[in-house]
C-alpha cells in the first residue's frame, strides 16, 4: 500500500467516525440524540452532581421557546434520576464536561408525566429539541465551595458598585448600610413600630436597575399593594431585611446587592446576573397573620 492509499484511507475512517459521531441515536427507552463534542476523558456526571449547562430549546417547527445565551446565564440543575423513560434526564445523563449534543424528547409523553396541558406553540406528536452544551459538572462539595468563592468576590464588586453609585449621585450623605452590604435612603420615616418577621405587610414598590431601567412596579395599571408575610422567605434577602427596618407610612430606596437579590442567575429576561438593583417602597401597613386553620384530626 502506497502513502497516497494510506492517506485515502485514514481520511474515510475520519469521516466515517465523523458522520457515526453526529449521527441520531436511540435508547433502549426510546430517547433521541446527537453528540456533537465529546472527549472520551472528560468528566461525566453522576447523580447528585451539579450541572451547568447552556441550551437552546426548539419546538417541532423550529421555533426558538428558551435560549439560555440570549438569557446571559446557563442552567444549573442537579443530576436526578430520570423521571420517566426517555426523559431529559436521561439525556444530560449521557453528557460530560464540554460535550455538546442535541436531545429530543416527545412532548406528548413529556406533558402527560409532568400532569400540564401542552401549550399552543407546541403541536401535538412533536418533539421537542434542546441543543445543548455542557460548561461543568461539579460534585455538591465542589459546587458549594465555587459558590462560596464566587460570593465573597462578588460582594467586594457589588460594594464598590453601590460606593460609586452614591458618590455620583450626590446620596452618601443619606445613605444608611447594614452589616449584610444592604444599603437604604430613606425618603420618609414612617411612624411606630416595625414589622416582625411572620407579620403580613402591604407594600407599593418599584424595581429598577442601577440605569433607572424599571423592570417591575406594583403601580402600574392601578394594581393593589402586594400583600404578602414578611421574614419566612417569600421574598429576595434585601426586601426581607429592608422591609423589617421600616416603619408604617415608611417610604425608603433600597440599594439590594447582588448576594441579597437575584444572585449570579438574575432573572430571565429581566434582571441580568450579579445585578445590585434599587427598589423604591413603601410600607402601607403591616399587622399579625391570621392564625392558620387547624387541619383535620390526624389518623
Amino acid at each position: 500500500m502506497n502513502l497516497k492509499t494510506i492517506g485515502y484511507a485514514m481520511g474515510v475512517t475520519i469521516l466515517a467516525a465523523a458522520c457515526n459521531q453526529h449521527r441520531t441515536q436511540v435508547t433502549e427507552s426510546g430517547l433521541k440524540y446527537q453528540i456533537f463534542e465529546h472527549e472520551d476523558d472528560a468528566r461525566k456526571a453522576k447523580l447528585g452532581d451539579i450541572m451547568t449547562f447552556h441550551f437552546v430549546l426548539k419546538n417541532g417547527t423550529d421555533s426558538t421557546l428558551r435560549d439560555t445565551y440570549k438569557e446571559g446565564a446557563p442552567q444549573k440543575m442537579v443530576l436526578q434520576a430520570p423521571q420517566y423513560k426517555g426523559s431529559f434526564e436521561e439525556g444530560l445523563a449521557l453528557l460530560a464536561s464540554g460535550d455538546s449534543a442535541k436531545i429530543s424528547i416527545n412532548a406528548d409523553t413529556m406533558f402527560a408525566k409532568i400532569g400540564q396541558p401542552m401549550p399552543p406553540m407546541i403541536k401535538k406528536g412533536s418533539d421537542l429539541n434542546f441543543t445543548v452544551k455542557v460548561v461543568s459538572v461539579l460534585t455538591s462539595e465542589e459546587f458549594q465551595k465555587q459558590l462560596s468563592e464566587a460570593g465573597t468576590k462578588q460582594k467586594a464588586i457589588d460594594a464598590k458598585v453601590i460606593e460609586d453609585y452614591l458618590t455620583k449621585n450626590n446620596l452618601k450623605a443619606k445613605a444608611q448600610k447594614t452589616a449584610s452590604g444592604l444599603t437604604y435612603i430613606d425618603d420618609v420615616v414612617g411612624t411606630g413600630e416595625s414589622p416582625k418577621a411572620g407579620d403580613n405587610v402591604k407594600v407599593h414598590y418599584t424595581g429598577k436597575l442601577l440605569d433607572g431601567k424599571v423592570f417591575d412596579s406594583s403601580k402600574n395599571g392601578g394594581r393593589p399593594p402586594i400583600d404578602f408575610q414578611v421574614g419566612v422567605g417569600m421574598v429576595i434577602p434585601g426586601w426581607e431585611e429592608g422591609i423589617m427596618l421600616m416603619k408604617k407610612g415608611g417610604k425608603r430606596t433600597l440599594i439590594i446587592p447582588s448576594g441579597l437579590a437575584y444572585g449570579a442567575e438574575g432573572s430571565p429576561g429581566a434582571i441580568p446576573a450579579n445585578s445590585v438593583l434599587l427598589f423604591d417602597v413603601e410600607l402601607i401597613d403591616f399587622g399579625k397573620a391570621p392564625a392558620q386553620q387547624p387541619g383535620p384530626p390526624a389518623r
